[in-house]
C-alpha cells in the first residue's frame, strides 16, 4: 500500500505525520500550488476589505443582471476559490483533489432564491442526483439541501409562525413535505447520511418540525438524517438536549451537525426593526461557550449521537479532538466529523485529515449567476468574522516564505 501524499509531504517539511497543529502550513496548503497560493493570496487580500466588498457587491450583481462579460472573471477568481464547478460532473476534479488528502467533499447545490414548484421540483431532483453521485463514494460521505430550496420563505414563516393556512397553503406545504421526505427516504434506501441545513429563526420552526420527522422515520438503525444546530443563538443548547430526549423517547438516533451561524446581522437587525428581543447570543464569548458545551453533550451521549462540527474555529476544533481521547473514540470513528467550506480554513481541514480525523469539506455547486447570492455571503462572511481573512492570510504568507526557503535551501 502507499502511504497518503500528506504523509509524504510532512516527511519532506520535516513534520512528524499524526501530530495535530493547525499551524503547519506545510501540510495546510498540500492541495495547492504556486499559483493556487498566490490567487489566494489577492482574493482574501480583496475580500478583506469591507469598502471593496460592498462596492464590488454592487458592481457584480448589476454586471451580471446587465449580461455584461464577467462571467469568466467571477469563475476565475472567486467562483474557483469557493465553489466546486457549475455542475456535478464539474465538481469531479474538486472531488478528487480533496479525496488525495483524505478529505471528503459535499455537494452542495447553492442556488437560492427561487420562487415557483417548478424550481422546488427541480431542486429536489438535483439533490437527489447529489445522493446517487454519493452512493458509495468514500470520497462524498453526506449530501445536504435547504429547505428553503424546496418551499416559499413566506410559506415557511407563515407555518413557523403558527398561523392558519388556507386550503391552497395547506396543499403548498404538502409539497414540501412530500418532496423533504422523498430526498431523506431515497437518501435512507441509498445508505448516503444528508444533512438539513438551518436558517433564519423565523424560518426554522418548520424546519426543525420536518427535520424531526425525518429522523423518527429514517434514524432508527443509523443516522441518516441531520438536523442542523445554530448555536449562535441563545435557545439551541437547550433545543439541542430536547432533541436528544425526544430522539431518545422516540427510539431514534440523533444526527446532530453544530454549526454558529451565518445570519448574524440579518437576526439582530429584524428583531430591532419588529421590536422583539434577538435571538443572536450578546457576545462572541457566549457563543463559543455554548458551541463547546454542544460538542460536549453530543460526545457525552455518542452512542445514540452522531456528530458533525461544522466550525472554522480552531479552539472548538481542537476541543473536539481532546474530548474525542478523553473519552476513547478513535480519529477515525464515524461517528464524528468535521466540516469546514470550501475554500475557507484549509490549515483546519488538512491537518485534521493527516493526523487521522474524519473531515469533510462542503463543495457549492451551480450555474455562476446562481450561486453568486453564496459568493457574496462568503465574501461578507470573511469581513465581518474578526480576524477570519487575517488568519488566513498570515497562514498563506508563511507558506510562501516556507517554500521560497526550501527552495533557496535546496539550490
Amino acid at each position: 500500500m502507499q502511504p497518503r501524499k500528506s504523509s509524504l509531504i510532512c516527511a519532506v517539511a520535516g513534520i512528524p505525520s499524526g501530530m495535530l497543529s493547525f499551524d503547519n502550513t506545510a501540510i495546510s496548503f498540500s492541495g495547492k500550488s504556486d499559483r493556487d497560493l498566490n490567487r489566494s493570496y489577492w482574493l482574501f487580500k480583496l475580500i478583506g476589505n469591507p469598502a471593496f466588498v460592498k462596492i464590488g457587491k454592487g458592481l457584480t450583481t448589476f454586471a451580471i443582471s446587465a449580461r455584461l462579460p464577467i462571467r469568466g472573471i467571477i469563475k476565475a477568481t472567486i467562483f474557483r476559490q469557493f465553489v466546486g464547478g457549475e455542475t456535478i460532473e464539474e465538481c469531479l476534479r474538486t472531488i478528487e483533489a480533496l479525496g488525495r488528502y483524505n478529505i471528503g467533499a459535499i455537494l452542495d447545490y447553492s442556488v437560492e432564491g427561487k420562487e415557483t414548484e417548478a424550481d422546488f421540483d427541480s431542486c429536489t431532483r438535483e439533490t437527489i442526483a447529489t445522493i446517487d453521485r454519493a452512493r458509495g463514494d468514500k470520497h462524498i460521505p453526506f449530501s445536504v439541501f435547504k429547505i428553503t430550496g424546496l418551499a416559499r420563505f413566506a410559506l415557511l414563516e407563515k407555518v413557523s409562525s403558527g398561523k392558519k393556512l388556507s386550503v391552497e397553503e395547506e396543499q403548498e406545504f404538502g409539497r414540501v413535505h412530500d418532496r423533504v421526505n422523498r430526498i431523506c427516504r431515497y437518501a435512507h434506501e441509498q445508505g448516503v447520511p444528508i444533512f438539513i441545513d438551518a436558517e433564519e429563526s423565523w424560518v426554522q420552526q418548520a424546519m426543525d418540525d420536518l427535520a424531526n420527522e425525518m429522523m423518527r422515520l429514517y434514524n432508527k438503525e443509523r443516522v441518516i438524517v441531520y438536523n442542523t444546530f445554530q448555536l449562535y443563538r441563545k435557545d439551541r443548547l437547550s433545543y439541542l438536549q430536547e432533541s436528544f430526549l425526544a430522539a431518545e423517547k422516540g427510539n431514534y438516533l440523533l444526527g446532530a451537525k453544530l454549526v454558529r451561524g451565518a445570519y448574524m446581522e440579518k437576526e439582530r437587525k429584524r428583531a430591532a426593526d419588529l421590536g422583539y428581543p434577538s435571538p443572536i447570543q450578546d457576545t462572541k464569548e457566549a457563543t463559543d461557550r455554548d458551541y463547546d458545551k454542544a460538542l460536549a453533550f453530543c460526545v457525552d451521549n455518542i452512542d445514540r449521537v452522531a456528530l458533525c462540527a461544522g466550525t472554522h474555529n480552531e479552539k472548538s476544533s481542537m476541543y473536539l479532538t481532546g474530548l474525542m481521547k478523553q473519552k476513547n473514540i478513535a480519529p477515525s470513528d464515524k461517528r464524528i466529523y468535521f466540516s469546514q467550506l470550501l475554500g475557507m480554513s484549509d490549515h483546519i481541514s488538512f491537518n485534521l485529515a493527516n493526523a487521522g480525523y474524519n473531515v469533510a469539506k462542503y463543495v457549492p455547486y451551480g450555474p455562476v449567476k446562481e450561486v453568486l447570492p453564496y459568493l457574496i455571503r462568503r465574501a461578507q462572511e470573511n469581513t465581518s468574522v474578526k480576524g477570519q481573512t487575517g488568519r488566513e492570510l498570515s497562514l498563506i504568507i508563511r507558506e510562501k516564505k516556507r517554500r521560497k526557503a526550501q527552495r533557496s535551501g535546496s539550490a
